[in-house]
């Protein structure tokens, strides 16, 4: 006779009549949890205000934990743990303040049967609006259903009508006209740049692609983290890599090539913020340590033929070496410190590498993508992902605040190499320092892309945008009220503004490279044709569609 026994079941937190149960998701480090405590306090009593002037209650699911000095979920285990408790038919707001790991609840999310609203505050210094776009975009490739909504101070007309339409209905939807679909058959696959844009695409689904990630799933992502079959039905197969084989690779770096590498750099114009206390400051021994992971990520390159190479970031290497950052976006410039194999041969010579930052492979699609088919053309073939941060009006028009965590190739920013500053990375988050590459967005058009999936089924957003060099001052207002030490582009989306993004984009993520007002029409519909060859379903956003 076999006999079973489970744990009890825990008692069930349900809702009571026109009561709404909130929950709210953090970070990883409790660093950042204690940080962005107080944010999320005001912003629960702003919806605990609203939601009363609307005949609603807020109920928090989960208590304040006054010994860990937050409330915040912070672990998929404790996520995972509330949800088992949680009535599955329940109302439920998802209020977010902070940048969280989406793996903490999306899980259970997906689960969950009642109405689900991802609500986020819009601000640069707290970074809730990252967060749930982040969220969004996972539960989209898990195929949930959910409401999202957004707003600076929760007391907005697009705020308050949102959330009376959400009570209302248990559901928000938002027009996304924005995103033109772009059929397989569309007229610009015949076009002259159509074609060349087939060309590039039918060149990598013969060749393929190689993209090698030292580790995946960066920072709870699961938007970034594709599945293998969508990946190798692109033909961008994943080289799957160790980050503890990179730590290997670098010890074999000596010295005297680390220091020939942060000397070239400074000799090249970079101001490197140097201090004495390596805990607190940035030293020449950190950068050193990023050189030879830069070189390490070279020899990579060479030795399994990548195309693009990404580093996990943060939670991978945070705890045994500096940095990624600096190396990073030195690998992803054209302007590099030669980088020898072991036999003294440069690799990659004259050429960047695309840089995958937080191994997001959402992002790696486009980067690599645009990265071959304007090396195709003979352009600069620099890519990035960016934070969509933060934005605000300036003289009566918005421009987005594109924050990368840590590093751009020299070619994105104003002045190059000479335009760079080192900053230590901040200790909360990075024990064993490191630079950051920092400064001002360069002025200039682009193509922006990001690249989602749904099944196995890779859907891409492409856009168009300006760089734009704003003031100084306003510039400095915009840099403190995110991360200063990070570097920064104020940008606009052609024909996609705040609402049109926060409505439809499926990432915290966007992919930019830097084309000439001339031959930008050229690039674009190649780039579409290309994504389309591919087998990509392609959606273009806002005005970039009167270019095809």
């Amino acid at each position: 006779m076999i006999t079973q026994t489970l744990p009890a079941a825990p008692e069930k937190i349900s809702a009571g009549k026109n009561e709404i149960l909130m929950i709210t998701n953090a970070d990883l480090r409790e660093s950042a949890n204690l940080a962005c405590w107080p944010m999320q306090e005001k912003y629960e009593a702003k919806l605990q205000d609203m939601l009363g002037k609307l005949g609603y209650q807020m109920k928090r699911a989960h208590a304040v934990d006054h010994q860990r000095g937050h409330g915040f979920i912070s672990s998929q285990r404790q996520g995972s743990d509330l949800f088992a408790q949680i009535d599955e038919n329940a109302p439920l707001i998802v209020l977010l303040t902070a940048w969280q790991y989406s793996h903490h609840v999306a899980p259970s999310l997906v689960h969950h049967k009642g109405p689900i609203l991802l609500l986020a505050n819009f601000d640069g210094t707290w970074p809730g609006l990252v967060g749930m776009l982040c969220l969004a975009g996972s539960l989209t490739s898990l195929g949930k259903s959910y409401s999202r909504l957004w707003s600076e101070n929760f007391d907005d007309e697009l705020f308050v009508d949102g959330l009376k339409t959400w009570l209302r209905y248990g559901s928000l939807q938002h027009s996304l006209s924005y995103l033109h679909p772009v059929p397989a058959t569309h007229p610009v696959m015949a076009t002259e740049a159509g074609k060349l844009g087939r060309n590039v695409g039918e060149y990598v689904l013969r060749h393929k692609e190689i993209i090698g990630l030292f580790d995946t799933f960066c920072m709870g992502m699961i938007n970034g983290v594709f599945p293998q079959q969508a990946m190798v039905n692109i033909g961008m197969p994943i080289e799957s890599l160790s980050q503890s084989a990179l730590l290997v690779e670098m010890a074999k770096v000596p010295d005297s090539l680390r220091e020939a590498c942060l000397q070239w750099y400074i000799d090249q114009g970079m101001d490197f913020r140097f201090g004495e206390d390596g805990s607190k400051e940035l030293t020449r021994e950190q950068v050193k340590e990023q050189c030879a992971m830069m070189i390490a990520m070279a020899r990579f390159v060479q030795r399994f033929g990548l195309s693009a190479v990404g580093v996990q970031y943060q939670q991978g290497l945070k705890d045994s070496c500096a940095a990624s950052d600096f190396a990073e976006g030195a690998i992803g410039s054209t302007a590099r410190f030669p980088l020898p194999d072991e036999h003294g041969n440069i690799i990659c010579d004259g050429q960047p590498i695309p840089c995958i930052n937080e191994v997001d492979m959402g992002t790696a699609i486009p980067q690599t993508m645009l990265w071959r088919l304007l090396s195709s053309f003979s352009l600069p073939a620099e890519t990035t992902l960016h934070d969509i941060r933060w934005g605000s009006e300036y003289n009566g028009t918005f421009y987005w605040d594109l924050e990368i965590s840590g590093a751009v190739p020299f070619e994105h920013l104003k002045g190059g190499i000479k335009g760079a500053t080192g900053y230590r990375q901040p200790a909360m988050y990075f024990p064993y320092g490191g630079s950051t590459i920092c400064g001002q967005g360069k002025a200039g058009r682009f193509i922006w892309a990001r690249a989602h999936y749904e099944g196995t089924e890779v859907i891409m957003h492409i856009g168009t945008g300006r760089g734009v060099e704003l003031p100084e001052e306003e510039f400095e207002r915009r840099h403190r009220a995110t991360c200063y030490e990070w570097p920064l582009l104020n940008a606009v989306l052609d024909g996609v503004g705040r609402d049109e993004l926060m409505a439809g984009h499926q990432s915290n993520h966007l992919t930019i490279a830097y084309v000439d007002e001339p031959v930008l029409q050229t690039v674009f519909q190649a780039f579409v044709a290309q994504a389309l060859t591919q087998g990509i379903r392609v959606a273009v956003a806002g005005t970039a569609i009167d270019l095809l």
